[in-house]
């Protein structure tokens, strides 16, 4: 049996790393393109090719004519980049795979768990919208001419190189100094955690499979946290608890703008998934890593790399601020 020729645009992030390894390491011929200015390197075996997505000649050139079992664009986020990719693979490759979001579901929820099927309507952020129009439009291109799209909707995954948790590392170093943090709502919302390694497994599996093509399938992990747990437990794994104190999102928000949505529009609900699908598709889909695991992993990989301690100032002064604000009332 010939190996699955798969193409991953991007192929260097949080979900793509593992997901590009693991199809690597199951025997697929795994190509990646993208600008190659990631931390993260390509797996073993892996061929990776050198282009600017955004520009037209350069990716002409860089697959010269090439042909794909499998396309996978992990950096499109609005629909016309979408409709770029619909024009230059259609009659090109068996399946396009498209990465939506578990923040396109309808918020608030109306009911728990989540499936595939809870509507896709979210009011509060543009992220969302834009990706709920990507899949509009690739949903209408598999209904008007067969376009074989498989989309994938994660939701907060992670990986050793990233702190699950708002305001990344400036949180860690927080609370390693003592000092106390904001979190969002009183902090007893659920939130579920996805492994990308756990990730990987399901993604995989949908890989060339043709039960996947016009479909949608969610894949997360079965762990569900407080926001409370979370902070506790990446505090307890860099020594030490974290001093909490409390605002509400859209106070949060109000404060910097340029995170308006993403508390309001995806992390202040309460989310819980079924997976029931992608485990009877990919049936050896199968969550195994925990956040107590992973978080050593994290804080150990961040002290042993220095360079990614990134204290953001900005989030600095966003505690500080909203802490003041606090005190004050």
């Amino acid at each position: 049996m010939t190996a699955t020729k798969v193409l991953f645009i991007g192929g260097t992030g949080i979900i793509s790393s593992a997901a590009s390894a693991l199809a690597a390491s199951r025997g697929m011929e795994v190509t990646l393109l993208n600008r190659g200015q990631s931390r993260r390197e390509p797996a073993d075996g892996v061929e990776v090719l050198t282009a600017d997505v955004s520009d037209a000649a350069a990716v002409d050139a860089a697959l010269a004519g090439r042909e794909f079992d499998v396309v996978v664009d992990m950096i499109a986020f609005t629909p016309d980049q979408v409709q770029r990719d619909i024009d230059r693979f259609e009659g090109r490759t068996g399946q396009y795979v498209f990465i939506s979001s578990a923040s396109a579901y309808q918020k608030p929820v109306a009911r728990l768990p989540i499936t595939e099927s809870t509507p896709l309507r979210n009011p509060y952020w543009q992220y969302s919208r834009d990706k709920i129009a990507c899949e509009d439009l690739l949903e209408a291109a598999y209904r008007d001419r067969g376009f074989p799209v498989t989309v994938l909707r994660p939701s907060h995954t992670y990986d050793k190189w990233t702190i699950p948790a708002f305001g990344g590392w400036t949180a860690i170093d927080r609370i390693r100094r003592g000092e106390e943090i904001i979190v969002h709502g009183d902090g007893t919302s659920l939130w579920t955690l996805t492994h990308s390694s756990d990730f990987a497994v399901g993604f995989a599996g949908l890989l060339g499979n043709p039960l996947a093509y016009g479909d949608t399938f969610q894949i997360t992990s079965d762990f569900v946290y407080t926001w409370n747990d979370i902070y506790s437990i990446l505090g307890r794994a860099a020594g030490a608890e974290p001093k909490i104190r409390y605002a509400t999102s859209r106070v949060i928000e109000d404060a910097a703008p340029d995170r308006t949505g993403q508390l309001t529009g995806d992390m202040a609900h309460s989310v819980i998934f079924d997976n029931t699908k992608i485990r009877r598709v990919v049936p050896d889909f199968a969550p195994v890593v925990p956040l107590h695991t992973a978080a050593r992993e994290i804080i150990d990989w961040h002290d042993s790399h220095p360079e990614l301690q990134r204290v953001d100032p900005a989030m600095n002064a966003l505690f500080d601020g909203l802490l003041a604000r606090d005190r004050e009332i």
